[in-house]
């Protein structure tokens, strides 16, 4: 296997992966990455394509490498619900239990370094720092799941759907954060499914990005092209205690 130049210890392939900086990866040393990159599998997944199904036995886990994912939750009469949305470099996966009962599906064109899951497992037992990592990812969840509660439960439709445009953009854009700078993405959704994801019909969610876009809070082409001229200014619309 080919080694970087400048690191000799860790394989090419992972010397970029963002999984490997700011996802699990970084927990395991170089010997655990050459074991586990000769058994990785890159492979990207058109939108729509589905990655996990539902009460399926668990053989294999992901780093989403780039694209966004989305989770869902079907009902007994078939309904569906989208519970959560997984952006690079998320771990897809539940590791400690043996079938999951959420789907996840590609939103958008998807990119995933896949790994068996017994050989991840293995090193759970003997890596602490990996063990912690992916608690820290469940909790980061169990937050984001909390905020999404009171997004849904307690905020008009105009902040609902401005909440989400933030959530979008500053998990996309890596450089979110810097005051001169324009975000611009493609919104990974259907009108359809972020109505689904907001409780809101298709007609409120197009309504108030047209609101969001009159007032200058957004820029709109093509209906999925979004561009934040100011972050500061979308956290106003989404009543975010900053």
């Amino acid at each position: 296997m080919r080694k970087d130049v400048h690191n000799s210890e860790v394989p090419v392939l992972c010397i970029s992966c963002e999984a490997r900086h700011k996802g699990i990866c970084g927990a395991l040393s170089p010997e655990q990455l050459v074991v586990l990159s000769k058994q990785t599998n890159k492979k990207s997944h058109a939108a729509d394509q589905e990655l996990v199904a539902s009460e399926q036995d668990i053989s294999t886990y992901s780093n989403v490498m780039s694209g966004v994912v989305k989770l869902t939750k079907l009902m007994a009469d078939g309904r569906q619900q989208i519970v959560g949305l997984q952006f690079a470099p998320d771990f897809l996966g539940r590791p400690f239990k043996r079938q999951t009962e959420i789907a996840a599906q590609a939103a958008t064109e998807v990119k995933l370094c896949s790994f068996p899951a017994h050989v991840l497992d293995a090193m759970i037992k003997e890596t602490p720092e990996l063990e912690h990592r992916l608690h820290e990812q469940a909790l980061k969840e169990l937050d984001e799941a909390r905020d999404w509660m009171l997004t849904l439960g307690r905020k008009t439709a105009s902040e609902k759907v401005a909440s989400f445009i933030h959530m979008i953009a500053t998990h996309i854009d890596p450089d979110f954060e810097n005051p001169n700078h324009i975000i611009r993405f493609e919104l990974p959704l259907k009108r359809a499914d972020i109505a689904d994801f907001l409780g809101l019909t298709i007609e409120t969610v197009s309504r108030q990005l047209t609101k969001l876009r009159k007032a200058g809070v957004i820029e709109l082409e093509n209906n999925r092209t979004v561009t934040v001229p100011s972050l500061s200014r979308l956290e106003n619309e989404c009543e975010l205690d900053r």
